[in-house]
């Protein structure tokens, strides 16, 4: 199959936006995550990969050193982490933690993916300060393990608003306890449920079972979820309430049969084939000995069938070293009808990269024709990636470590980092 695909555009999308639904395309569509539990790893360690895939990231790994600050006195700046635009200010915690890059020195570790969402709640809540970047180091700096950063997170959110689009992010901590959070902002107008204004986002937090391999990929993928399981799934009380304020779910419909993922991000054909293709690929790396999973999903990864959609996890067949998981995020999906190392556009040495962007338009087309090139989870647009591991029967100050990469995920070497370090080598320092 050819990966140069076109597909046509709404009638009801303007000439005028389609530059900026271009730059939304291919830059939203970023970040690649795998989640691993202790019982689907080799060694019994639970582990977290993560591609930044932003070029504007380039070369950082963060810190954030231990600190006290003076209660009801000091005050933290808000900065956009993509654009670095000033939001405002809130009030410091107490205490904070050590942080190097996206892990603490207890072994929290928290990574993400952007879907975006539906356009009613996307990016669009005034006042709001929280950006999802912001929301991953405070949590960091203010959390021990996944249930209390979940907690910090929704207080973060709930409190100064959330500024940016919809997220799914993968939380780890030292237990080895894993799970999948999804979120997107609660818009311009909603009225609360006591009906006060209300500021900040709905979301679904779910357990990835023991044993089980998890992966997320610029889509959201929280389906529907159980409501009488706390220990395994949290969400907000008014998660469906929000979706029918802004008429995206039927009042009279039955709410526990309400879908996160389809109503807040409906996946369709760009979604599927530049964002669920990767888990795809991910899961066919984990699941097949004689290519079952590929085929099983292969309408559904390159966008032709949407009705079958990927389970939220799967049980692989071998468990998976360090090693495994850091070769899962060099795939350009290869030995697939989507490897794009053997199309029309591979060139004479059957590369597998594009140049920028992934998506465009022929000028003067009047049917808005869009065309495509293959989204694999190797990008030569990553900034950072890592492989985060935790090892429950380690000391604290060594239980987590976090391999990192600097720039593409096929080709860059990494470097192991301590959680607990107290400093980052001058060469791959960030603020």
């Amino acid at each position: 199959m050819n990966s140069l695909i076109s597909f046509v555009l709404p009638d009801e999308v303007p000439n005028v936006s389609m530059t900026l639904l271009l730059l939304f395309l291919t830059s939203a569509l970023a970040c690649t995550d795998i989640l691993v539990t202790p019982g689907a790893s080799v060694d019994g360690s639970a582990i977290v990969a993560y591609n930044a895939d932003s070029p504007t990231l380039f070369g950082s790994i963060y810190h954030y050193p231990a600190e006290s600050h003076v209660v009801n006195g000091t005050l933290r700046k808000i900065y956009d982490w993509d654009s670095g635009v000033y939001l405002g200010e809130i009030p410091e915690a107490h205490i904070t933690y050590n942080v190097v890059g996206n892990s603490n020195e207890f072994g929290l570790v928290i990574g993400e993916s952007t879907f975006g969402g539906v356009k009613e709640l996307e990016m669009n809540q005034p006042g709001a300060i929280i950006d999802y970047g912001s929301l991953i180091y405070l949590t960091l700096q203010r959390s021990k393990t996944v249930q209390e950063a979940i907690r910090v997170m929704v207080d973060l959110m709930d409190t100064y608003g959330y500024y940016s689009a919809g997220e799914s992010f993968s939380l780890m901590d030292s237990s080895g306890d894993v799970w999948m959070m999804e979120v997107i902002g609660r818009g311009d107008s909603y009225p609360g449920l006591d009906g006060k204004p209300k500021k900040g986002a709905v979301w679904v937090a779910q357990r990835i079972p023991d044993g089980m391999v998890a992966a997320h990929a610029t889509q959201a993928r929280i389906t529907t979820f159980r409501r009488d399981d706390p220990f395994n799934c949290l969400f907000a009380p008014d998660v469906v309430v929000v979706a029918v304020h802004f008429g995206l779910y039927p009042k009279e419909a039955d709410p526990l049969k309400f879908s996160f993922s389809d109503v807040y991000n409906p996946v369709n054909f760009i979604g599927a084939r530049q964002g669920e293709a990767r888990v795809w690929s991910i899961f066919s790396g984990v699941t097949d000995l004689d290519g079952e999973f590929q085929h099983q999903y292969q309408l559904y990864a390159t966008g032709q069938n949407l009705t079958r959609r990927m389970p939220l996890y799967v049980k692989p067949i071998h468990k998976l070293s360090l090693r495994r998981v850091m070769h899962l995020m060099t795939s350009h999906y290869e030995d697939t009808v989507m490897d794009s190392a053997k199309d029309v556009g591979s060139g004479l040495f059957g590369s597998p990269y594009r140049p920028r962007p992934l998506v465009w338009t022929i000028d003067g087309d009047e049917n808005k024709t869009m065309y495509h090139n293959e989204r694999s989870v190797a990008t030569p647009k990553t900034g950072w990636s890592f492989v985060a591991q935790t090892r429950p029967w380690m000391p604290q100050q060594l239980s987590t470590i976090s391999w990192y990469a600097m720039d593409d995920s096929s080709t860059a070497p990494r470097l192991p980092i301590y959680s607990s370090s107290y400093r980052v080598p001058p060469a791959y320092a960030g603020k």
